[in-house]
């Protein structure tokens, strides 16, 4: 089944005001490249600021609680990110599940909340080194996957038009190491498999990403490999100069 390819940058905890002509500069050499979803995850002091800023392109949050409102200092709900204008929101990124000690049960409720409010989802998986040294990474992330699938009622009606996977091994993340091409084939097949053990036939339309020092130099070759809808990159996504040749790269596969 084709699936258009879905590039998204994640900022992470980068951005001010400053950088919001090198946005403008990633919309418009992103537009260019039409049979391609492009999006970029900002922090959420910029976004409002980047809708203003930006026709036509689409922002979203790095993570999202799973309440509307509350008594819930420091944390921004999906109406919030509505309101600035953001259009999608990332849950579950390694970086929170261990940073911030967020268990799959979390992540579940945040993605049902982000699409039970209109947002569009994407799902960070992935195993530490050790799991994949250990032979556990199948498995493992498998396991991940199953438990933080959003299937609440206000969710249904978003998958798998607003929700998407992105598989990142946390060992790759910012390191400069990247999964093999058999390896990345092996966990994205077994991903599917879930996908339609959970959703049906519908889930071989929901896209899976993959993150993990995804660069211009190796995009192509990752495109290629079958289950790789697109990819969440982290540190290349926020200069034009680097992230712009990815989009052009998932726009060659198609």
């Amino acid at each position: 089944m084709a699936r258009r390819k879905y590039v998204v940058g994640n900022w992470k905890m980068h951005g001010v005001s400053a950088d919001i002509l090198e946005i403008s500069g990633i919309a418009s050499a992103a537009a260019e490249s039409s049979n391609v979803d492009v999006a970029l995850c900002l922090p959420a002091t910029l976004i409002e600021r980047a809708v203003r800023s930006v026709s036509g392109f689409s922002f979203g949050g790095q993570d999202v609680h799973q309440e509307a409102k509350g008594a819930h200092t420091g944390c921004v709900s999906a109406p919030m990110l509505l309101d600035a204008g953001a259009s999608l929101t990332i849950v579950g990124h390694s970086e929170r599940r261990a940073g911030q000690c967020e268990t799959d049960q979390q992540v579940r409720a945040k993605a049902e909340s982000a699409l039970g409010a209109g947002l569009d989802v994407i799902l960070c998986i992935g195993e530490s080194l050790e799991v994949r040294e250990a032979g556990q990474a199948l498995s493992t992330v498998q396991a991940q996957l199953d438990a933080s699938l959003p299937h609440g009622e206000g969710a249904a009606a978003g998958v798998p038009a607003k929700f998407a996977i992105a598989y990142e091994p946390m060992w790759a993340i910012g390191t400069g190491k990247v999964a093999s091409t058999a390896d990345i084939r092996e966990m994205h097949s077994a991903l599917r498999e879930r996908l339609v053990a959970a959703y049906g036939d519908a889930g071989n339309e929901v896209r899976i990403l993959y993150g993990g020092s995804v660069s211009a130099s190796n995009a192509s070759e990752i495109f290629a490999v079958d289950d790789v809808d697109g990819a969440l990159v982290g540190g290349a996504s926020l200069t034009a100069e680097k992230f712009v040749p990815i989009v052009i790269a998932a726009a060659s596969i198609g």
